[in-house]
């Protein structure tokens, strides 16, 4: 038998029978090298969505941090702020007293002065204490004279 007389042979299905089958797609094998890319795609997907998420936190934590500092300094440079105006006014008074207050020099004379009064009101309180004393004894003495002249 030769191989076209074979191939003619006629196998047990019939025509119509052959003509329903349907054929069957064939499934080639992923190969490695397009598994790998594949995979390293789908890794470096969730690896950059994952560090994507991770910065986003990170930035809100950071801007809530910057957030909280911004508050603090204006609350600081607010009470700054006031402190600066009492300096001022602390200071504007200070050359209001500056301006009304005595010298040393003033103070110096003023003094001289008072002690000029104070001696010579000690002087008028001696002299006059010294005269009181001269009236007394004037008094004394003609209260003896008086008495030795009543009796006789």
């Amino acid at each position: 038998m030769s191989f076209a007389a074979v191939a003619r042979r006629a196998f047990s299905t019939s025509r119509a029978r052959l003509s329903d089958t349907v054929a069957v797609p064939v499934r080639r094998p992923i190969g490695g090298v397009r598994g790998g890319i594949i995979g390293f795609l789908a890794g470096f997907s969730v690896a950059a969505g994952f560090s994507a998420y991770q910065l986003l936190e990170e930035y809100k934590l950071a801007s809530a941090a910057l957030q909280t500092s911004i508050e603090q300094l204006q609350a600081n440079t607010e009470k700054v702020s006031a402190h600066i105006g009492r300096i001022e006014k602390v200071e504007s008074e200070l050359k209001t007293l500056a301006s009304t207050a005595s010298t040393k020099e003033e103070t110096s004379k003023l003094r001289a002065e008072l002690k000029k009064a104070h001696d010579t009101l000690h002087l008028e309180a001696l002299d006059l204490k010294a005269h009181v004393w001269g009236i007394q004894q004037d008094l004394h003495a003609f209260s003896k004279s008086g008495n030795s002249s009543s009796r006789t």
